[in-house]
């Protein structure tokens, strides 16, 4: 073989790895059914070791399913809830608590049915285990018999469908939601037992509160050595540059920084070989770009009314940047959005001359801007972080204008 089809082939090979995790960072559990299970599969051994080594995340890939194992870099960020994007309107929004109640338990449910089950008998099942003493204790009830509870499970059942733990064979969720009908589903008992992304099992938890017993089952063991402290701080800064849009330097602690610091020039080096992104480097922190979009659940911009609007939005809220004052309050930036609704609903759709349709579309921005870490959201205020200004402009400034025209 010469060397320039060998150097050829090395690179094809290269880039369908980087393909593979870029698959893997976008859905971190692909069954057969999905586009990038098949280069996943072809190079697990390799992903294995790669996101091991990069971000101390462990990848199953087997003949049903390929599941990495992301523990993310901050636990507080609640930006990415759970949703299913299909269905009615409430379907769409982000899970509740209850709603991720109701998913735990209908796993739980899952676990032990056979291979088919119904949507009905679903809900038996949930509304049995609900009755535990210390779910009730927790003040959650269900009882299945009010057209809201019934959607929450409906949602449950979609997000359930779209991540390949069930089938569906026959029926019509929202026929169940009217009384009308119920669903048939085949339950993959492969993606069931791979579904749960933890360190320690969450029964095996005796930590007190919400955030202790997140970070119990989210702990790294690591030697208490230098190198196993190095170690661990590299997987928390790699993990959130897979993972975050932004990694901003104030938000590092002190080990961090200094680690960072010095050996920014290799991680970067080699975050950005394995996975195909652009680094970008400010003094304010961190981002690593995915040029293909193939990692990226959602970004800006998008299309749509609330696209344009949330960039409209953007460029509004980028100015306080420049002007260094950096936080407005939620209301004005809903006045902002009243006076873009009419400069533009020519061209929008025809809802969004609705009366308040201004404070639905504001939510829809800040909450995107939040998500992808241009703003952040406190006490019914809007801050302005540094990436942010990627989205504003200025006056342009013409130079050598009056040398032209002499």
């Amino acid at each position: 073989m010469s060397g320039d089809l060998r150097d050829v082939l090395e690179e094809q090979r290269d880039e369908e790895r980087r393909r593979a995790v870029r698959a893997l960072l976008h859905r971190p559990l692909l069954t057969p059914r999905d586009a990038g299970y098949a280069l996943v599969r072809r190079h697990a051994a390799h992903l294995a070791q790669w996101f091991a080594r990069e971000a101390g995340w462990s990848l199953h890939a087997d003949a049903g399913v390929a599941r990495l194992r992301k523990v993310p870099g901050d636990l507080s960020d609640g930006s990415r809830p759970a949703r299913v994007r299909d269905g009615g309107a409430r379907a769409r929004e982000p899970f509740s608590r209850r709603r991720y109640v109701l998913a735990c338990l209908a796993m739980a449910a899952l676990d032990r049915a056979e291979s088919q089950v119904t949507l009905g008998w679903l809900v038996d099942r949930v509304v049995a285990f609900a009755a535990d003493e210390e779910i009730v204790r927790a003040g959650i009830a269900f009882t299945m018999q009010d057209r809201d509870e019934r959607g929450d499970l409906v949602a449950v059942a979609q997000l359930l469908l779209s991540l390949g733990v069930l089938v569906k064979v026959a029926g019509d969720e929202q026929a169940f939601v009217n009384r009308r009908g119920d669903a048939l589903y085949d339950v993959d008992r492969r993606v069931l037992a791979v579904l749960l992304s933890a360190r320690r099992g969450p029964s095996l938890v005796d930590a007190d509160g919400h955030d202790a017993r997140l970070a119990a089952v989210a702990e790294d063991l690591v030697p208490d050595t230098q190198d196993g402290r190095n170690r661990e701080i590299r997987h928390a800064i790699a993990r959130r540059l897979l993972d975050d849009p932004v990694l901003y330097y104030a938000d590092l602690t002190a080990e961090q920084r200094a680690y960072l610091d010095t050996q920014r020039g290799p991680l970067l080096k080699r975050l950005v070989e394995g996975t195909g992104f652009l680094a970008e480097v400010r003094a304010e922190g961190i981002a690593l770009i995915d040029p293909t979009r193939e990692a990226t659940d959602f970004g800006m911009p998008e299309e749509g009314t609330e696209g344009h609007a949330t960039l409209l939005l953007a460029e509004y809220l980028s100015g306080h940047l420049r002007d260094r004052t950096g936080t407005v309050p939620v209301t004005a930036a809903e006045q902002h959005m009243a006076t873009l609704i009419a400069e533009h609903s020519a061209h929008w759709r025809k809802s969004a001359r609705d009366p308040g349709a201004e404070r639905a579309l504001t939510a829809h921005a800040l909450e995107r801007l939040a998500s992808l870490g241009l703003v952040r959201m406190e006490n019914g205020h809007v801050t302005a972080l540094p990436a942010l200004a990627r989205f504003g402009y200025a006056a342009p400034t013409i130079v050598g204008e009056e040398k032209e025209s002499q």
